[in-house]
């Protein structure tokens, strides 16, 4: 796993120990900041259930302004401060020791992103969960965009009112769900 663009190109980065998350490979990776271009630019990210940090650091790397990393396991926070560190990307960074869950609950109106990622645990509904509360009050700006990063077959189509289903990428046994703010918003 490394930086693939950027200004941390080609460095490496740590994997958490153990099992308890389930990284984006490069592939994956690339072919996201691939289909978002330049809409990272300036930007400010959230990345949700952080694992590693790594979609958060590409960001970082490609020009985001900030990015925010929310996850509760210990040793997936430990990971990501080594990972900031090794990028020498760590003051552009927030790393919120929390459940998601209660982040979106406490989070201000004046909190605004331009990508929002979410790559939960699979086969726990946590995706459809997390994907609902963001939809009660998008933190989007009016172009941002909601990457969800899911096994295929956990997909299924969602009710939501203020977010909507714009494009849907699958790499092998990864799908890409991108939802951005209703037209109307």
């Amino acid at each position: 796993m490394r930086v693939i663009a950027g200004e941390a190109r080609g460095r490496r980065l740590r994997s958490v120990p153990g099992d308890v998350t389930r990284p984006i490979t490069d592939r994956v990776k690339e072919a996201l900041f691939n289909i978002l271009g330049e809409r990272v630019i300036g930007v400010c990210v959230l990345d949700l259930f952080a694992g590693t940090g790594s979609v958060g650091i590409e960001a970082l790397s490609r020009g985001a302004r900030r990015a925010v990393f929310v996850e509760q396991d210990g040793r997936a926070l430990r990971t990501i401060r080594e990972n900031l560190l090794a990028t020498n990307l760590r003051e552009r960074a927030e790393i919120i020791a929390s459940d998601v869950f209660d982040y979106l609950a406490h989070l201000g109106p004046e909190e605004q992103f331009g990508f929002v990622y979410v790559a939960p645990p699979q086969y726990k509904g946590l995706w459809a969960r997390t994907l609902r509360v963001l939809d009660q009050k998008p933190p989007l700006t009016p172009q941002g965009v909601v990457v969800v990063q899911i096994f295929p077959k956990e997909y299924e189509p969602l009710a939501l009112s203020h977010l909507t289903l714009t494009d849907r990428r699958r790499y092998g046994s990864t799908l890409l769900c991108f939802y951005e703010p209703t037209s109307e918003e």
